[in-house]
């Protein structure tokens, strides 16, 4: 039983400027903007959605399959998915390209300046969604936009369900596409903001959405989430993750623990709560792949959480 992931994979360069950016911009001078930041500090980790969905996915006990295109520098990311037990039959590599990349640059009031380069990514609608065998289900994350256009038909084709994730690509579709994306999804998982926009860019609000998919979930950080089903609607708290070192990927992580959720027919109170309960362990770590644990203490933390037990079996 697996799950097809379409989105990014990519490298994070993230460097931290030990001051504040506003010292160093002139307001009146930024016509002419020329700056140049010193970053004694710097990491690079894995990263890009899918592989972040996949990564957490297969911890939780799933069978992650991310598709999409990387380039002629995707070894060492390729080696660390291979060493977590991930499958890659559906990742091209293009020895014409780059693997997406982004490069980070934070300061002392965690301001970011970022510049992302698409780089193989860009080609992903050359990989085909309808060649997968055997998938439960997809979801369609942050991608190229005629990747995310042709793997949202595509998906349809095949009769594979799929989750709909517009997250950083809501700039990329008009309030048309956007509608159409409704129709062909079973679900949709976006966070307040971008549930905002979406509403905006369709003229619909929460309970036209709701009516149009099995599920509209969206997400509130620490203020835990929401599931609203065509005639109900579920709170799910979030989980305190005992300190918040890096927020960055906690939704990837949580989109992985609705997958699998609905890779394992469990009821969305559960679902929601296994997703709450993987997003707070990921924010306790710095970078999107660098926290672990074993389906068996993921179980024991869900119980001693929420007061019940839940079976994948």
């Amino acid at each position: 039983m697996t799950a097809v992931i379409c989105g990014s994979l990519a490298y994070d360069t993230i460097m931290v400027f030990p001051d504040q950016f506003k010292r160093h911009i002139l307001a009146d001078q930024i016509h002419i903007l020329n700056v140049s930041f010193l970053v004694p500090q710097m990491r690079r980790e894995y990263g890009g959605v899918a592989g972040n969905i996949a990564f957490n996915l297969k911890l939780l006990g799933g069978e992650p399959l991310p598709l999409g295109c990387v380039g002629r520098d995707f070894g060492p990311y390729r080696q660390w998915l291979i060493g977590h037990g991930i499958r890659l039959d559906y990742v091209r590599e293009l020895d014409e390209y780059f693997t997406a990349q982004a490069f980070i640059t934070t300061d002392q009031d965690d301001n970011q300046i970022t510049a992302f380069h698409p780089g193989a990514m860009d080609q992903s609608s050359s990989v085909d969604v309808r060649k997968v065998q055997g998938a439960k289900l997809g979801i369609i994350a942050p991608d190229s936009r005629e990747g995310m256009l042709a793997h949202a038909a595509g998906f349809v084709e095949a009769g594979v369900p799929f989750i709909f994730d517009p997250g950083q690509a809501m700039p990329l579709f008009s309030g048309a596409e956007f509608r159409t994306f409704l129709d062909q999804a079973d679900w949709v998982c976006v966070n307040s903001y971008e549930g905002k926009m979406l509403e905006e860019r369709t003229g619909m609000d929460t309970d036209e959405i709701r009516k149009r998919v099995k599920a509209y979930v969206v997400t509130h950080g620490a203020h835990g989430s929401e599931i609203f089903l065509p005639e109900d609607s579920i709170r799910i708290p979030a989980v305190d993750p005992g300190k918040v070192t890096d927020p960055t990927g906690c939704g990837d992580a949580f989109r992985a623990g609705i997958m699998f959720g609905l890779m394992n027919d469990l009821p969305w109170q559960t679902s929601g709560r296994i997703a709450s309960l993987l997003g707070s362990i990921k924010v306790a770590f710095a970078g999107t792949q660098n926290h672990e644990f074993t389906r068996a203490e993921f179980a024991s933390r869900f119980k001693r959480h929420f007061g019940y037990a839940y079976d994948d079996s």
